[in-house]
Parts: structure tokens; C-alpha cells; sequence
């Protein structure tokens, strides 16, 4: 790649974050990365991004990167100390051994690839999935982040998408619920306070703890966690018993509202009260102020995932703007994710086409269980050999984090990771590979909190001898003889075919560059006026 003239060039933001940031880059002579800024002619990001990625250079250049091979040389879990540099080629023999004898001796299920959100990049973080695919290892059933959230939206509306984000700066209240996007998804808040000068909005929180958020709003609900969905009935109790509730919306739209009512008599305020903490007149407050603004926009957050009746709470809150009809107006419904609107085949990407629906799939919330060789987690299969990590930190990240760190003492078990720093789960690997950044590498990006698709090309080259996790995929590939077109294929290639295939090839740019695509299905389907998802 030629990296020669100064200037801005446009990107994403690759973090586990609804706001998926466009980006504007700025890159000396030298590449050297100097301001990183929201791109302020895309109609989301308006040039707004978090202090976190403003100062990313900071990461990017930062001296404790790893930026060579490692092999471990003393214990487990004491830093940087511990390890020796190595070349390439051995670290990818160490490793690929390790695959290879482990698969032999136990069988390819002993083998886990695992991986989750440190990047966001469809190529860059599902490429594993292809290597897992096609070779047998044991799949992974991904539980940390939105399990029980999408269970509780998918079984009302029926498809993961909601109203566009942009609608906020349209709506008359906001209610942020199970989210605290002053410190998550700023982008959130920068059209709340647009919509604040221009129509007076009202923001209403709903979170057990006193966020950022929370600090700003106009009112708080500090209710029990685990208790949203007693809150939700509470409130619509109110609403049908105040003439509030949109009988023509609901005779259209739901199945049997009249049976709803019935059911919802005996959640009174005063019932919810004592389950949630709150009193009686804050959720009348909160009841009259949704039941006269129709144009309310639910953005409904992550917090659902917290607990262990979350899916129950997700689905009764997203009941709210079925029952005043807000779904029909311009800035009125609910958000949760429009992720479900990406209409994308993805199956070279994942080797979808290889995948073996009898292998097992393994709990990722359950890896220490499973790394210490439980039986009902491991489901009579082999003991996990050998962990090939990408994009995530489980000894910090996973539940049970003693029983984390215990599966990761094992002697017997081989750990590569493949890792930007140093991390806890590095720390205690056999081998540590440097990864590239989104900075340094291709890679295509949906998001949660908005309606566009976006493309990124790399904007410098990678630090030292980084690799991004696409290379790193193809390498083993190679060595281990996985045959598949997507290891034979570069990001471009994979990102580009993906299109083709989709029905998207007049979308992608004669040359190879940045790019988006705005996936917006319009107001009818968006506010689900045509009929929900299923």
C-alpha cells in the first residue's frame, strides 16, 4: 500500500458500540496518525464522536503495543517479562502444532477458536468462524452481550430493527431504558439536545444506577435491577385505565388487546411499586407523561442483558409504544438494534458452506466451566486442548472469573492470543500474536444504532509487524491445508463478492475506497406500519 500525501481520510469506528461512528482521519507524511474526528457530512455521526476514539492516536502509537511475536518463557500471568520475541513463522509453527497434535490425540472438537467484539469488522472478527467451520473445531455459542435482550425484542416485533436514530431530534420524549449513552453513544445525546432547543423534549431514564445520564434527565426511575417488566405493566395499566391506550393502533396491529387489558388490571402502581422500589406517584408521573406524548421514542439499551429474566423485561417494555400507537408517528416508537436490516449473504465470510450442525457448541459465558473440564458444559466431548483467542479478553470479560483464570493455569492446555496489548488473557498464553487496528486494515461494518452499512480502507500501514486477523486466518489456513475461496480471497475481495452477491454490486465504487451504504427501508417499514416481523 502507498501511504504518501497528507490528509483527511475517512473510516469507522470498529467498537462494540450502537453508534458504529463514520470517521475523518488525519494522517501526516510520516503515517503518522494525528486527529481523529466525527465525519461531519454523515447524516448520523454529524461530526460527533466520544473522547475514547478523538484520542485514539494516542492508542494507535502507544509505546506498549505489541508489535512482534511472543513465545512464552516463564509463569503464567506475570507480564510482559515472561515472554521472548520470536519470528513469524515460528509462532505460527508453535501454533500450528498445537492445532494439529491436539486434533490428532483428542479429536478437532479439543480445539476452541473464541472471539467476540473487539472489533466489530464482519471480516476482521468472523473470519474465524471460517477456520472453525471448515476444520470441525468446536463452535461457540456467543451469551455475553445480547442473548437475552434479542430474545425479548424478537418475540414481539419479530425482526431486529427499530425506528432510524435520526428520528430523535423529531421525537417529544425520550426515554433511555437499560442505556447510558452520555458515556456509550454520545451521538444519542447530541439529538436529544437538538430536539431539547427545537421542540422543548423531555428525557425520562430508567436505570438502577445513577448514570451520566441519569444526572441529565428530567426524570429518573432508580428502579430494582431486574424489574423493568413489573414497571412496563404498571404503566400500561395507567394508560388503558386512563383512556390513553390507541384501541384503533392496537385493533390493527396486535392480536387480542382486549385479553391484554384484562391482564394488565391487577398491575397496578401500586403492585409495581413494591416490586421495583419505586413509588407510586413516580410511576404514575412516568405513565402520564409517555400516555400524553405519543411521539415517544423508547431507545432501549443493553441493561436487559443483566438479568436473568431480561428477555421477559425486554418484550414487556417493548409493549409501551404498541399500546399508545407512538409506532405512527414521525420520532415515535422504540430502538433497540438495526442490525436486523442488513439484507447481506455472508456465508463466504463465515463458511457457512462448511459449517456441521452435529459439532458442539460451547457457551462462551461458560468458559472457565468448560476450560476446567466440566462435563454437562463440555456435553461428553473431548477437554478443551487448545484456545485460539481473538478480539477479546475473557479473564476480565467472562462470568466466574476465578474458574476463568483456574481453566487458563491448566499446564496441559495451549493458549495462542492474538492481541493488540498485552492483556490479562494474553498474559497468560502460550504464544501472543500482534494484531493490527481498524486503522491498519480493511474491513465493512453494520451498526445497531444506525441504518448504514459502512466500508473502511486501511488508512496506514500496519505498526511493527502487526497483522490483521484476516491474514492471520489465511496463514493457518494454509498450513493446517484448509481448503476454502474465502482464505484465498483478500478483505476487499470478501467484501466486495459479498455485495455482488447480495444484490448490492451497483453500490460499490469503481475504485477501491471507502464507502457506505444507507440500508434504510423507509418511514412504513421502519415504524412497522406494513406489519411487524413476523
Amino acid at each position: 500500500m502507498g501511504f504518501s500525501e497528507s490528509k483527511w481520510l475517512n473510516s469507522t469506528c470498529p467498537h462494540d458500540c450502537p453508534s458504529t461512528c463514520a470517521l475523518e482521519v488525519e494522517r501526516d507524511e510520516q503515517n503518522q496518525i494525528k486527529r481523529i474526528r466525527g465525519r461531519k457530512k454523515h447524516s448520523y455521526t454529524d461530526g460527533v464522536i466520544c473522547g475514547k476514539v478523538a484520542n485514539y492516536a494516542k492508542r494507535h502509537h502507544h509505546q506498549n503495543r505489541l508489535t512482534y511475536p511472543l513465545k512464552r518463557v516463564g509463569p503464567k500471568g506475570t507480564g510482559i517479562g515472561a515472554f521472548e520475541k520470536i519470528t513469524w513463522e515460528e509462532a505460527l509453527d508453535l501454533t500450528v502444532n498445537a492445532l494439529k497434535e491436539s486434533s490428532e490425540s483428542f479429536g478437532p472438537e479439543s480445539v476452541w477458536p473464541y472471539f467476540y467484539a473487539g472489533t466489530m469488522g464482519w471480516i476482521q472478527r468472523d473470519g474465524i468462524e471460517r477456520l472453525r467451520h471448515v476444520m470441525g473445531y468446536s463452535r461457540q455459542h456467543s451469551t455475553i452481550c445480547v442473548g437475552l435482550s434479542d430474545a425479548g425484542w424478537l418475540v414481539g416485533a419479530g425482526v431486529k430493527r427499530g425506528i432510524d436514530a435520526r428520528e430523535i431530534s423529531e421525537t417529544d420524549l425520550l426515554v433511555v431504558w437499560g442505556g447510558n449513552p452520555v458515556n456509550t453513544q454520545i451521538n444519542v445525546i447530541h439529538r436529544f439536545q437538538q430536539a431539547r432547543r427545537l421542540r422543548g423534549t423531555k428525557l425520562v431514564v430508567i436505570d438502577p444506577y445513577t448514570t451520566e445520564t441519569a444526572k441529565r434527565a428530567d426524570l429518573h426511575l432508580r428502579l430494582k435491577p431486574g424489574t423493568d417488566g413489573a414497571l412496563a405493566c404498571a404503566v400500561m395499566h395507567v394508560l388503558f385505565r386512563e383512556g390513553l391506550a390507541d384501541w384503533k393502533y392496537l385493533s390493527k396491529y396486535s392480536d387480542n388487546p382486549q385479553r391484554f387489558e384484562e391482564h394488565l388490571r391487577e398491575r397496578t402502581p401500586a403492585w409495581a411499586a413494591q416490586i421495583t422500589g419505586l413509588t407510586v406517584s413516580e410511576i404514575e408521573q412516568f405513565a402520564g407523561l409517555y400516555g400524553s406524548n405519543p411521539r415517544s421514542f423508547l431507545r432501549l439499551g443493553y441493561g436487559f442483558t443483566r438479568s436473568r429474566n431480561g428477555a421477559t423485561n425486554m418484550h414487556a417494555v417493548s409493549c409501551l409504544p404498541m399500546v399508545t400507537g407512538a409506532w405512527k408517528y414521525l420520532g415515535g416508537g422504540a430502538l433497540y438494534s438495526n442490525s436486523g436490516i442488513c439484507p447481506f449473504d455472508v456465508s463466504e465470510i463465515k463458511g457457512f458452506d462448511r459449517l456441521d450442525q452435529s459439532t458442539r457448541i460451547l457457551d462462551q459465558s461458560r468458559i472457565g466451566q468448560i476450560l476446567c473440564g466440566y462435563p454437562d458444559d463440555l456435553q461428553g466431548g473431548p477437554p478443551i486442548k487448545v484456545i485460539f483467542i481473538q478480539n477479546t479478553n475473557p479473564i476480565v470479560v467472562a462470568p466466574e472469573t476465578n474458574l476463568v483464570q483456574q481453566g487458563f493455569s491448566r499446564k496441559d492446555l495451549f493458549i495462542c492470543v492474538h492481541e493488540q496489548f498485552m492483556t490479562e488473557s494474553a498474559e497468560m498464553a502460550d504464544v501472543v500474536l500482534p494484531a493490527t487496528n481498524f486503522l491498519e486494515h480493511d474491513d465493512c461494518y453494520s451498526a445497531a444504532g444506525h441504518t448504514f452499512f459502512q466500508i473502511a480502507k486501511a488508512v496506514v500501514p500496519p505498526v511493527g509487524e502487526c497483522r490483521s486477523n484476516h491474514r492471520v486466518i489465511q496463514e493457518l489456513a494454509l498450513q493446517l491445508e484448509a481448503r476454502h475461496q474465502g482464505f484465498l480471497k483478500s478483505e476487499w475481495e470478501l467484501i466486495t463478492g459479498m455485495l455482488e452477491k447480495s444484490g448490492f454490486k451497483e453500490k460499490i465504487p469503481l475504485k477501491q475506497k471507502s464507502f457506505e451504504i444507507d440500508l434504510d427501508l423507509g418511514f412504513r417499514k421502519m415504524h412497522f406500519l406494513d406489519g411487524f416481523g413476523h
